[in-house]
């Protein structure tokens, strides 16, 4: 989908903040609201905007550790790649999860409550389940900056 000044402008207005009203967002975009409910409803069946949700603040729920783990698989078939992958998609503890080209095969971002919780959950994705054959873990000091947001070009001349 080719977007346009106007899709850029209600991009980076929801990213900022997602419960923007349409009449609002228009008034930005200088479009009516109408025609933002139109574009984003484009937008969204294009699979630009992906879904809608609230952040949250991990310490406000419990989660006072951000770990970072590198992986590396002991077999790099497929199937057992894909595995991998599925083991670490369904465990809510993992953020995010990126395979990833270099010295290790996947970057795991966790959010944890505590240490024995890590040991546990490196027990089940890593022991217990085979095929990792080591794993190198970093615990985040600070979180200086986080978040998904991509950075969108606002400027009317921008493609």
């Amino acid at each position: 989908m080719k977007l346009d000044h106007y899709d850029r402008t209600l991009l980076a207005a929801l990213q900022e903040d997602g419960r923007v009203p349409q009449s609002e967002l228009g008034q930005r975009a200088h479009l009516s609201t109408a025609a933002v409910n139109r574009r984003l409803k484009l937008l969204q069946g294009a699979g630009v905007i992906e879904r809608f949700s609230a952040r949250l603040n991990p310490k406000a729920l419990g989660y006072d550790l951000t770990v970072i783990v590198e992986v590396k698989a002991e077999n790099e078939r497929a199937d057992l790649l894909d595995d991998m992958q599925r083991r670490f998609t369904a465990c809510p503890q993992v953020q995010q999860c990126y395979y990833v080209a270099g010295e290790w095969d996947f970057v795991l971002i966790f959010l944890v409550r505590s240490m024995e919780q890590y040991v546990a959950l490196t027990r089940a994705l890593f022991f217990e389940s085979g095929n990792v054959k080591s794993f190198n873990t970093l615990v985040a000091m600070n979180p200086v900056k986080t978040g998904m947001s991509v950075p969108v070009d606002t400027r009317p001349d921008s493609a």
